[in-house]
C-alpha cells in the first residue's frame, strides 16, 4: 500500500468504518506520519487541521479505534480503516458521526462476543456452559430452535416468531464455533451461490 499523499497537498482523507458492522464512523485526516503512527501502534492517528499536529483517536476521551484492516482507494488518495471502536466515536457521544447506530452487521459483533465468552470460559456465562457440553447438546439446541420457529411460522403472532429466529441465530453462532467456522464463511458461500 503506497497512498499518494502528493494529491492531497501532504493530508489524506480516512474513512474509518467498524470491521464487524461496516458502519462508517467517522472521516479524519492523514498525513504520512499519521499512518504511520497507525500502523506502528494499531490504534488510528490523525493529523489535526485546527491543532496543526497528530493526535490519536481517544488520547483525551479513551474511546480508541483498533485497527483491523488498512487499505487504499483504487486512486491512492483515500485511506479505508477497518476498526474496532471502543466506546462512542463521535464528540456528540452517538457511535457514528453519520447517525445513530444501525442493526445491520450486528451479528458480527454478537459472534465477537460469543467468541469471547467461549474463549475466556466465563463460568457465569450461558454461552460458554452450552459450549462445554459439547457439540451434541449445542446441534440438539439449534434443532430445538429450529423446531420452535416452525412452530411460531404457523401462527400469527409476529413478535415470538421474530424472537424464536433470534434464539435460532444465536444458537447456530454458537455451533458455528464449535465447528471452527464463523459467520463470514457461511456468507462467502451464499456468495458464491448467487453467481
Amino acid at each position: 500500500m503506497k497512498p499518494d499523499f502528493n494529491k492531497g497537498n501532504g493530508l489524506l482523507p480516512a474513512i474509518i468504518q467498524d470491521a464487524y458492522t461496516m458502519q462508517v464512523l467517522m472521516l479524519g485526516y492523514m498525513n504520512e506520519e499519521a499512518l504511520t503512527q497507525t500502523q506502528a501502534t494499531g490504534l488510528v492517528t490523525f493529523y489535526s487541521r485546527s491543532k496543526q499536529r497528530l493526535w490519536t483517536k481517544g488520547e483525551t476521551s479513551g474511546n480508541t479505534l483498533s485497527v483491523v484492516d488498512i487499505s487504499q482507494d483504487c486512486d491512492a488518495d483515500t485511506i479505508l480503516i477497518k476498526a474496532k471502536p471502543y466506546g462512542p466515536v463521535c464528540h456528540k457521544g452517538s457511535q457514528s458521526c453519520f447517525g445513530d447506530e444501525t442493526n445491520k452487521g450486528f451479528l458480527y459483533q454478537l459472534e465477537q462476543t460469543i467468541n469471547q465468552r467461549i474463549n475466556e470460559k466465563n463460568q457465569a456465562s450461558y454461552t460458554n456452559k452450552l459450549f462445554e457440553r459439547g457439540i451434541n447438546k449445542i446441534a440438539q439446541k439449534v434443532g430445538e430452535e429450529a423446531i420452535e420457529l416452525v412452530i411460531e411460522a404457523k401462527d400469527d403472532n409476529i413478535d415470538l416468531f421474530k424472537n424464536e429466529a433470534a434464539d435460532l441465530l444465536y444458537h447456530m453462532l454458537i455451533l458455528f464455533k464449535a465447528k471452527g467456522i464463523n459467520l463470514e464463511d457461511v456468507e462467502a458461500i451464499l456468495k458464491e451461490r448467487r453467481k
